[in-house]
């Protein structure tokens, strides 16, 4: 039974991006959405007539809460949710299972499902995937979850398969218990940061009668750039015709991104949550009220925007609300982000209708990440900072300590974190300085040079220099050639030194000082080239090893392409040389194969399951044996993401020409 009748109406050139609608027991529903989340059968701080003002279509509320308070017997007395909250528009229930994985120390798992204390009455109560439905039933939800096991995407593979296998079990007792009921239900994909395991959790659901698919189990500790990869990754193995929805997601920035990698459902609390504390998405970037800044200010929030706080109020008045902790303040101020949601989703759907999705992606997503503290028209006002505050930030970066209590280095301007999920020193052993084997390659070599692209706070450096630290063979020697073209990070990280320890060492003093460090008995040299990569990459030694770590391509966009790729290698000709990356996106690895490297895949580090390595010498690439094959470029062929944005028709062709033609792919 075709319940949701899901039809796409365009897809982007360029993208993985579609406009679709589908329709429910309460009415037709447009896609890309974002659904508020209305937990308790209520989105806080709003009414249902606000709701319907600023563009609502499909609200989200939570199954765990309502079986709790009021329970399955007010729903059942009422008729369902949308009479008992006087809503006559779409309901999704989500099926309680984030909010079991949220309380980690007050539950029990077991394959029957969850077992776990009332916070209302204190009764232990068991919410199996029956249970689940049954109280969805009740509720009477347009579309209904299956309840699955959630884990921290950073769990290791074991874990996460174990989950995984659990939610698929989960899944068809789902569907069982649904029995003949209108209600569409969807599955939910798991597999952390698992490649394989998302690809084994979509074919095992997709065997089954949903009516639409979820990706699970991401925006609970994953990276941002590692939830766009599995975002990608996920949705390209589920099927064309049905909707996809991303869990719990998120940013305007994080939804653009998710929307050009083929999800068409959102939801997120953000916008209610954030507005309690003052902060608000505008057309201009994201605005913090509480800043003194705007306390004499007669301007609207948003000139740009059409809600009624908009119209109504001034930027002053909802300083001063935010400031006295009223709540008038964040019913306004949530009214205005849940408008500049809808009016997001809104431009996105259309550009996707007129094919211009491409440019708009690019436009917008440079909009989306600005913030009042960097607008020249807002400049901070606010409360001097206090000399922790200080040390703990030098320009664009700041010191971001992560919850399992190591530091790293984050970008204030694109929100990238420098090592984000592992220890900076230990990730870079493992991704790059273990895997080049340095010591067994001097046994063959007397000289290796290595190329640090992205210096950062040093860690990939410095790794280099403690796996070496006991290497004395005369008449060998390592060269580390770094290239950054902001010291920042590096300065801000000695600056806090005790959180850094991979800095406790004479060597990065000297070469923020003198440019250069070489170590007292002469074998290890390192340097500094300071400014554009790719205008100073010439003035370096020929690599054999290139470690590439500069920013992700969303934020240093400039060096990921073919074209410094191409540059590369024609540098090096005649030098055989292995570079490693910590990025396994389709696009790099298209733009590196399109430029001739051979490209395999490399070590996983903390969640990724793997990473990229790529040589420019095809017996280099045979003997590593990482090369990839059928597998992967049966995924690229599918993929809407394999070539920049940007790319005309013409340019995808040709794209996709040179890496179908590359030897690399020839005996398959």
């Amino acid at each position: 039974m075709a319940r949701l009748k899901f039809k796409i109406e365009a897809e982007a050139s360029g993208s993985r991006a579609r406009a679709a609608r589908f329709r429910t027991l309460h009415g037709e529903v447009k896609t890309p959405i974002f659904m508020p989340v209305g937990t308790q059968a209520t989105v806080k701080s709003q009414t249902v007539e606000s709701l319907k003002e600023v563009g609502s279509n499909v609200l989200l509320a939570n199954t765990y809460h309502l079986l709790l308070r009021p329970g399955p017997k007010v729903f059942e007395k009422f008729g369902g949710i949308h009479r008992f909250m006087n809503w006559d528009r779409p309901v999704l229930t989500d099926s309680g299972g984030f909010q079991i994985f949220s309380l980690p120390h007050s539950r029990q798992m077991n394959e029957e499902g969850a077992l776990f204390q009332s916070y209302v009455d204190g009764q232990m109560i068991l919410l199996s995937p029956e249970l689940s439905i049954q109280t969805q039933r009740a509720i009477g939800s347009d579309i209904m979850m299956v309840l699955d096991q959630c884990i921290p995407s950073t769990a290791h593979h074991a874990q996460a398969k174990l989950a995984m296998e659990l939610t698929h079990r989960w899944a068809k007792r789902s569907l069982d218990a649904r029995g003949d009921s209108l209600q569409s239900l969807f599955g939910i994909v798991q597999g952390a940061c698992f490649q394989d395991l998302r690809k084994q959790s979509a074919d095992f659901l997709t065997q089954l009668p949903f009516d639409g698919f979820a990706v699970g189990g991401l925006a609970v500790g994953e990276s941002k750039q590692e939830r766009e990869d599995f975002t990608e990754i996920s949705a390209g193995f589920l099927p064309r015709n049905l909707p996809r929805y991303l869990m719990g997601v998120g940013t305007p920035i994080d939804i653009l991104e998710a929307v050009h990698r083929g999800i068409d459902m959102f939801d997120c609390i953000l916008p209610s949550q954030l507005a309690q504390r003052g902060v608000a998405f505008t057309s201009r970037g994201k605005f913090q009220l509480r800043r003194s800044v705007y306390k004499f200010s007669e301007e609207a929030l948003d000139p740009d925007c059409d809600c009624h706080t908009c119209r109504t109020y001034s930027r002053a008045y909802l300083h001063h609300l935010n400031k006295s902790d009223e709540v008038l303040g964040w019913h306004l101020i949530s009214r205005h982000n849940l408008r500049f949601y809808h009016q997001l989703m809104d431009e996105i759907r259309e550009s996707i209708l007129n094919d211009t999705f491409a440019n708009y992606y690019k436009n917008k997503r440079e909009v989306l990440v600005q913030s009042d503290e960097m607008n020249p028209s807002t400049p901070f006002q606010g409360p001097k900072q206090t000399r922790a505050e200080k040390r703990s930030a030098l320009g664009d970066y700041e010191v971001h300590t992560s919850e399992k209590g190591f530091s790293s280095i984050r970008q204030k301007s694109s929100g990238e974190i420098m090592h984000s999920v592992s220890p900076p020193a230990e990730e870079a052993h493992s991704l790059y300085v273990g895997p080049s084997e340095l010591k067994q390659r001097l046994r063959d070599q007397n000289q290796i040079i290595i190329w640090d692209v992205g210096l950062g706070a040093a860690s990939n450096a410095m790794a280099v220099l403690k796996e070496l630290e006991d290497f004395k063979e005369a008449e060998k020697k390592v060269i580390i050639e770094s290239f950054e073209i902001d010291l920042d990070p590096l300065r801000l990280a000695i600056r806090n030194a005790p959180l850094f320890p991979h800095l406790h060492h004479a060597a990065p003093h000297s070469l923020l000082k003198e440019g250069k460090w070489i170590r007292s008995d002469g074998l290890v040299e390192w340097n500094l080239y300071e400014g554009d990569f790719l205008e100073r990459f010439k003035s370096a030694r020929v690599p054999q090893l290139i470690y590439f770590d500069p920013f992700s391509s969303k934020t240093d966009t400039g060096l990921w392409t073919e074209a410094v790729f191409k540059m590369i290698l024609e540098y090096a000709e005649g030098t055989s040389f292995k570079m490693m990356t910590y990025s396994a996106s389709t696009l790099v690895r298209s733009m590196l194969l399109s430029a001739g490297f051979f490209v395999g895949a490399g070590p996983g580090t903390g969640p990724k399951s793997d990473t990229t390595v790529a040589f420019n010498q095809e017996s280099d690439a045979l003997a590593s044996g990482s090369l990839l094959g059928r597998d992967w470029l049966s995924r690229w062929e599918r993929s809407d993401a394999k070539w920049p944005a940007h790319f005309n028709e013409k340019e995808r062709a040709a794209l996709e020409a040179r890496v179908r033609s590359h030897s690399q792919f020839k005996s398959l």
